[in-house]
């Protein structure tokens, strides 16, 4: 009594090589653990938006499996429902059997893109961003220096204006329009790599400041080590961490993923911290299964340490609330109206890290406003990393409703705790332009600028 029964991988040698990478690669026992209840159907956004089975997580648990065993070759159409899962794993808090489903499309991706034939262009941009510019400091910087540049020298006019956007794509047009102001200067160049604590310090905590989070929201990294400095912690920013490799490991590019994480996991661990903090659920989500993406090393050291690291990754928000003193927020206001806030959850902040309570907690404290919940603001909006770019069509289905749920709200402000959700619901304001003034924010600047200071202290 109480044993789990292990399934055995089937022994069978395929002649198709991707079938063969899938069966090595996919974890078995997590295949045969669905039970097909269909729990998943409508917590799954890619089913809900078709009604078409292999859109589901059992769906496309079942095609997977159905390769393993040979019953099937993986050809394009098994390819395309794997690539047209956003990845946001609403299924598994629904799930009775407790899949991991998360991890299985990732195992899938990486098996697939083992044996992609992608074009010359497609393959050096891959090259150029996964092994390039996401983990090297360096190329970020310079990144976001040629991006500050293009937005502020006319370059960017100049390309509206003479029509060169056109020659883009629609989705990377539509992101061009709402790209935040960019900056060669991240967080460590702005205040640098130790923040103390007001009063006492709690505990010591350590910054993930991400990659594209420094370069484009490094306004959202001071904001949140002066927000963490209020709310009782001392903060450092271990200067040699690197991408945390959410984006390799969501496009089949595991190895790099993993390369990416004992970097982070021996940077921080020589740091001396008590949590590491993350202001963005797609980062955190990753950071916070270092152990899981670790296990296999065969380093027994490496695999000890990522459950170390694993177990102290929080959100801000969660960290705040549950371990900080709790600042007061008050909006700054000359109007007795309260001003009307709503929220947009990051699917991997609330499927994966379990946190969705402690950012209302701290909307509903700040005085002066109105914190109104936003019907299915636990669904995916869209963005999930770069899907909104791969999948312009599906995100664009999803993001009409989002719209549709925020207009109602009637929120003069929409939160969110996730970089790309920021991004997508910017986008949403801008396309579906609700009849009311509606601006998005990532929590951390709206709490930030709404800090009173105790004059006293």
């Amino acid at each position: 009594m109480g044993e789990t029964n292990v399934m055995k991988k089937p022994d069978i040698k395929h002649t198709n090589p991707l079938a063969q990478t899938l069966l090595n690669k996919l974890d078995y026992d997590q295949l045969t653990n669905c039970m097909r209840c269909g729990f998943c159907l409508p917590a799954c956004p890619t089913f809900r938006e078709t009604g078409v089975e292999p859109e589901s997580p059992r769906g496309r648990i079942a095609l997977m499996k159905a390769v393993a065993d040979g019953l099937m070759d993986p050809d394009q159409m098994f390819q395309d429902q794997m690539n047209h899962c956003l990845g946001c794993r609403a299924c598994e808090p629904v799930c009775p059997a407790d899949v991991k489903y998360g991890q299985l499309i990732e195992q899938a991706r990486d098996a697939i893109e083992d044996h992609a034939s992608h074009s010359i262009p497609v393959k050096g941009l891959r090259k150029l961003m996964f092994k390039g510019v996401f983990p090297n400091r360096g190329s970020l910087k310079l990144l976001g220096g040629s991006l500050a540049f293009y937005q502020k020298s006319g370059l960017r006019k100049l390309a509206r204006g003479t029509g060169i956007m056109r020659m883009f794509p629609e989705p990377l047009r539509e992101m061009e329009s709402i790209l935040p102001d960019a900056t060669s200067k991240g967080v460590i160049e702005q205040i640098g790599t130790f923040y103390p604590a007001k009063g006492k310090a709690i505990a010591r905590v350590a910054l993930f400041r991400g990659c594209i989070m420094d370069v484009m929201f490094a306004g959202t990294n001071v904001n949140t080590v002066e927000l963490l400095s209020e709310a009782g912690f001392e903060i450092v920013i271990p200067k040699e961490q690197v991408c945390c490799g959410a984006l390799h490991a969501h496009s089949g590019e595991m190895d790099q993923a993993r390369s990416l994480a004992k970097v982070n996991i021996t940077v921080f661990k020589e740091a001396g911290i008590d949590y590491v903090v993350s202001n963005a659920g797609g980062c955190g989500a990753l950071l916070v299964e270092y152990d899981h993406l670790m296990h296999e090393d065969s380093d027994p050291q490496v695999c000890e340490d990522a459950k170390w690291f694993a177990e102290r990754v929080i959100d801000v928000s969660k960290l705040v609330v549950e371990k900080g003193r709790i600042p007061k927020f008050a909006e700054r206001i000359n109007e007795q109206n309260q001003v009307t806030v709503t929220y947009q959850d990051s699917c991997h902040l609330r499927n994966v890290m379990k946190s969705s309570g402690a950012p209302r907690q701290l909307m509903r404290s700040v005085e002066g406003s109105c914190f109104v919940e936003m019907k299915e603001s636990d669904r995916c909006c869209g963005s999930a990393g770069i899907y909104n770019v791969t999948q312009p069509e599906m995100a664009g289905q999803l993001l009409e409703h989002k719209m549709e749920h925020a207009a109602n709200t009637n929120a003069r402000y929409m939160l969110t705790s996730n970089p790309g959700c920021l991004l997508q619901m910017k986008l949403g304001i801008e396309k579906h332009k609700p009849p009311f003034k509606m601006e998005a924010m990532h929590i951390v600047d709206y709490l930030h600028e709404r800090i009173v200071v105790n004059k006293e202290s």
